[in-house]
């Protein structure tokens, strides 16, 4: 979300955020507020969740960081050579605790112990509060996340576009034994949208901490996967010579997956349109030419990539739990009225 031309969300949250925790730190009496300015600025996030798993993060690592730091600096002294030890056995243990993001704010804080010469319990309890204040504005601030249903929805509806326009091509290809000029562009338009749809999924899953919401997100792997299923189809024409009546009745079953490409597909009733037409082949006559019988391989292979397909499509639905399933239950609803 932006709100002008030059300003996103995220870097008004940041900016109002660095100065509120530099402000409340200030207003409480500790020293170097300014600290808790810049850990807000490393708080504030893409999700909610990945705000909040960082602030626990950095708490954790600021508590070993005091611990270290001021172990240091009263066996050591309050010297360079001191702070030196504390990094050489601060850095290992925080990276070994998963606290690799909470190093560098961490080390910050110590110097402050170090400026000081003291490890005092108030000194201590200033570089505390100041972590929690700069984090806790973080948090706060991605309590608010722009709601990304509506752009979500409107990948759906691209993508789905864009794969009913590939498998439509196909169709075309087949029954002419062209290739449309604009095939590889089309390609390459789903590919990025699939891309952009999953990051945003999974950015919409990242924003929900009560509840598990991965609808979106499993329905762009879904279709990522049938993306690369159709670019195995694609592949099988360089083995197609000349067209055979069962290249025409390929034709007419992908034209008719293409006619019926939906989210609110459930992909049944078209996988028993396929098993009838995978029957007729089978009970057609044999081929009579090393070439025909080449040609029908491919197609009998092609047939067999689009029941993967749509396989795909049938397992995603079964795999979906109670929520997951009243969402595809409304979509349903919705594509029929």
């Amino acid at each position: 979300m932006r709100i002008s031309r030059f300003f996103g969300w995220r870097t008004v949250k940041t900016s109002i955020g660095a100065a509120v925790s530099m402000i409340v730190a200030s207003a409480i009496g500790l020293d170097y507020s300014v600290a808790a300015g810049v850990i807000t600025i490393l708080s504030v996030q893409n999700t909610k969740k990945k705000s909040l798993d960082l602030a626990v993060m950095r708490i954790g690592s600021m508590l070993l960081a005091l611990l270290i730091g001021a172990a240091a600096f009263t066996l050591l002294g309050y010297s360079a050579v001191a702070y030196g030890v504390y990094l050489l056995f601060f850095i290992p243990s925080a990276a070994a605790l998963g606290f690799n993001d909470g190093i560098v704010p961490s080390s910050v804080l110590v110097t402050h112990l170090l400026l000081e010469r003291s490890v005092s319990l108030p000194l201590l309890g200033n570089e505390v509060m100041l972590m929690v204040i700069g984090a806790g504005v973080g948090i706060i601030l991605n309590i608010y996340m722009p709601k990304l249903e509506k752009q979500l929805n409107n990948d759906v509806v691209e993508i789905e576009r864009l794969m009913k326009r590939v498998l439509s091509s196909m169709s075309v290809s087949l029954s002419t034994q062209t290739v449309p000029l604009d095939e590889e562009k089309l390609y390459k338009e789903l590919d990025g949208k699939l891309k952009a749809g999953y990051e945003r999924a999974l950015k919409d899953a990242g924003n929900h901490l009560v509840k598990d919401v991965r609808y979106y997100l499993k329905y762009m792997e879904m279709r990522s996967v049938q993306f690369g299923i159709m670019r195995n189809m694609r592949k099988l024409f360089e083995r197609l010579g000349e067209s055979y009546e069962q290249t025409k009745l390929v034709a007419a079953l992908t034209d008719l997956v293409a006619d019926q490409f939906h989210e609110s597909n459930t992909a049944r009733e078209l996988l028993e349109d396929l098993h009838g037409y995978k029957e007729i082949f089978r009970n057609m006559e044999l081929p009579k030419s090393r070439d025909e019988f080449e040609v029908r391989a491919a197609l009998f292979q092609y047939i067999n990539e689009l029941e993967q397909l749509l396989d795909v499509k049938r397992e995603f639905v079964a795999s979906l739990d109670d929520e997951d399933t009243e969402r595809f239950r409304t979509t349903l609803s919705e594509s029929r009225n």
